[in-house]
């Protein structure tokens, strides 16, 4: 690798960590993570997003699928996106958009890991995973797919996407194995959007008991601890230190 080509790679890194620390630092000046949080924001202003979606549904659609990429890419968390999705969209067609854009988000974040970072984070991670590493290279699609489905085993998502790079798995098997493998954990999380939706429809106040008697808020939740558990199990058996 010559110097002009190590010089490229430096400053594409910088201005990608450039970026990364300005959109996080507009975000958290901006944007009060309480009132996110508060289920009385929520409830006074859905109305005002139901309607704007209903107006300027193509163009919400577009801005929130790129949105939704550009967040994976700057190693954003997946629950935020899938939530809204769901509150927004329903979660038939907010798991089809925020499960595509967050696996070519994700594919994206994945590319430029290996092209840039690959050596910080085999140096950060090599020594904990490098067990794992027969078993990718022999059915690299088959157990990422399964590494995705468990969740990346409580990885933070961030680290679930550039993980696969010491690996080295293709990129056609990074992004089926993420669209596949993400399907059932991100939609039960866009089904607990679309049902929190609902669920202020019916209730001014939010209560223990309000929650736990609504279809549909426990359903998601019950759903979420089958498939970790599930997850669990699989983790186990195909994970297990040889």
């Amino acid at each position: 690798m010559n110097l002009n080509s190590i010089n490229l790679k430096l400053i594409i890194g910088a201005f990608y960590l450039l970026i990364l620390f300005t959109v996080l630092y507009f975000l958290f000046s901006f944007v009060d993570v309480k009132d996110l949080m508060s289920y009385e924001f929520i409830r006074l202003n859905k109305d005002t997003i139901i309607q704007y979606k209903n107006n300027n549904f193509l163009f919400l659609s577009i801005s929130f699928f790129i949105f939704s990429i550009i967040w994976v890419l700057l190693l954003g968390f997946a629950a935020p996106i899938l939530l809204f999705a769901g509150f927004v969209f329903g979660k038939w067609f907010g798991i089809l958009v925020s499960l595509v854009a967050t696996s070519i988000g994700a594919t994206l974040l994945y590319l430029l890991a290996k092209l840039f970072f690959s050596d910080f984070i085999r140096e950060k991670l090599e020594n904990k995973f490098s067990k794992f590493k027969n078993s990718f290279k022999e059915k690299e699609l088959f157990y990422f797919t399964i590494f995705r489905f468990v969740g990346g085993g409580g990885l933070p998502y961030g680290i679930q996407n550039v993980l696969p790079v010491l690996f080295n798995i293709s990129t056609k098997s990074y992004f089926l194995g993420t669209l596949i493998g993400s399907g059932p954990l991100m939609f039960v999380s866009v089904s607990l959007g679309a049902g929190i939706e609902n669920f202020i429809d019916k209730n001014e106040k939010l209560t223990f008991f309000s929650i736990i008697s609504s279809q549909d808020i426990y359903l998601p939740i019950l759903g979420f601890l089958i498939i970790t558990i599930l997850g669990f199990l699989l983790k186990g058996f195909f994970f297990k230190k040889k």
